[in-house]
């Protein structure tokens, strides 16, 4: 980290991850005189940035076992979205390096440890390793993980921590979209101002054009939220969340959702909306077998 009241070399990298604008953080990584633990620090989170573009071997490729324990733990996570055969020795080597005291306590380990743990629906065990906050992706964390439980009262007491930490900060702000989301009705269209406001203060993303387009489908804007994701769509045609959000879209404007469904299967097989539609046609074919 920065020293405290110094500029902080690594501002304009975490923003661009934070908002979703991966190859734009990728390309200006190269920052000239860091000290070593924010070297550290920068090469996580452009390794972080290779994750989230699906470059998961030049993760754990760059990543050996004399890391340090922070990129080590973003390897793990490279690891664990490569194959869903690597999912159980992943979980065994975090809890292992969570119960050593040397490591446990470290931020980044803390953080995919909760990463992980939430994509498994394990809230609880999530929980355990992010609920001490410490840095801001963790609160930002735990917003999520809480939404996830709907829990939003205690996501709102997260978010409350992050504003007195700082109100203005990209993460602050997208906490505070998520949970107006989830909660609806009049906060939709502070969520959606939000979005507005990081497309005009940051590069355009896909996570900020789906941000804006499920505002407009809470509103009933469907032909809105079309051309929105669209727009994602053209910047990243295998975006998991700009699939099944035109998926729903789709269905609501009486058009055909099955492309769109089709890419998401080959893309994505495991996300929530595939695994749903996989347990519906099975369901409709033992119906049909029994009428049959």
């Amino acid at each position: 980290m920065a020293a405290v009241g110094g500029p902080d070399p690594l501002f304009g990298l975490r923003n661009n991850f934070y908002v979703g604008a991966y190859q734009g953080a990728i390309n200006t990584s190269e920052i000239p005189n860091l000290s070593p633990d924010d070297a550290i620090e920068r090469d996580c989170l452009v390794h972080r940035c290779y994750i989230a573009l699906g470059s998961y071997q030049l993760v754990v490729s760059e990543n050996d076992s004399s890391a340090a324990t922070s990129r080590q733990a973003v390897k793990l996570l490279a690891l664990y979205f490569s194959s869903p055969d690597k999912k159980e020795t992943v979980i065994a080597s975090l809890h292992e390096w969570l119960a050593d005291p040397a490591v446990g306590s470290n931020p980044t380990l803390r953080l995919i440890a909760g990463t992980i743990f939430m994509h498994e629906q394990d809230y609880n065990e999530a929980l355990k390793h992010t609920n001490a906050g410490g840095t801001m992706e963790l609160h930002a964390l735990n917003v999520q993980i809480f939404l996830k439980m709907h829990r939003s009262d205690y996501a709102e007491k997260q978010l409350r921590v992050m504003q007195g930490i700082d109100e203005d900060h990209p993460l602050t702000q997208l906490a505070h979209a998520w949970i107006n989301l989830a909660v609806g009705g009049s906060k939709i269209q502070e969520a959606y101002h939000i979005f507005q406001d990081f497309s005009e203060r940051y590069p355009m993303t896909s996570l900020v054009l789906n941000g804006k387009a499920v505002c407009c489908m809470h509103k009933g804007e469907f032909d809105e939220a079309e051309t929105l994701l669209l727009e994602a769509l053209n910047r990243d045609a295998k975006d998991p969340e700009t699939l099944a959000n035109l998926i729903v879209c789709s269905l609501h404007l009486g058009k055909s959702s099955s492309r769109y469904l089709s890419q998401l299967k080959l893309s994505h097989p495991n996300h929530t909306l595939v695994v749903r539609a996989s347990a519906a046609e099975e369901g409709f074919d033992r119906a049909a077998q029994t009428v049959a």
